[in-house]
């Protein structure tokens, strides 16, 4: 009888799927495009993004984990200015000589039929660590049309204090220290 156990649990566990391995993503630097929005002494928003950004993500969706990982070249600042993208390179801002990247890494959290809703991670910038969670508006996989392979996509934001991180220009002015980040990303599963 216990013979006949084994056998029958030994050929249930094997005609059961075997277990989804995380898949693996790299970021697609020309989808990717962190932006932002931060007060201009009360009476306008400034708005900017970063041109160049690297990572990779790891998506597992039966077991609903995941994790980010993202750089960001500040030296790719754009504000649609160039006077402007030049003083937020220097050494009274994001000071690039120094502090060339800012750091993203984080965990998916909150799946919700599969997708994650929030990324519970850490912002690294000029120096500074903090903790930081994103909300994830929209989050959608498809098969990429060209490279016939999965390609990930979503929109995430926060808002987060930049004195926080020592970036405090304009705050002796009035600025509100307040910066609305919001990122969209796509990410191309690897081969």
């Amino acid at each position: 009888m216990l013979a006949k156990l084994l056998l029958s649990t030994a050929l249930a566990a094997a005609l059961l799927p075997a277990a989804a391995a995380p898949a693996h993503y790299t970021v697609d630097p020309n989808h990717t495009y962190p932006s932002f929005e931060a007060d201009h002494m009360g009476i306008s928003y400034w708005r900017g993004k970063f041109n160049h950004t690297t990572g990779t993500v790891t998506l597992d969706r039966a077991a609903e984990t995941g994790s980010v990982n993202v750089a960001i070249d500040l030296d790719s600042v754009d504000y649609g200015q160039d006077e402007l993208n030049k003083w937020a390179r220097g050494p009274q801002f994001f000071d690039t000589a120094k502090y060339p990247q800012a750091t993203y890494a984080g965990t998916l959290a909150d799946f919700v039929a599969g997708a994650p809703t929030r990324v519970v991670g850490t912002l690294t910038l000029h120096g500074v660590s903090r903790p930081l969670d994103l909300a994830i508006g929209r989050f959608k996989c498809i098969p990429h049309p060209l490279y016939k392979r999965e390609l990930c996509g979503a929109d995430a934001q926060a808002t987060f204090r930049r004195d926080a991180f020592g970036l405090d220009a304009g705050k002796d002015y009035g600025f509100d220290m307040d910066v609305r980040l919001r990122i969209q990303v796509e990410a191309l599963k690897d081969d």
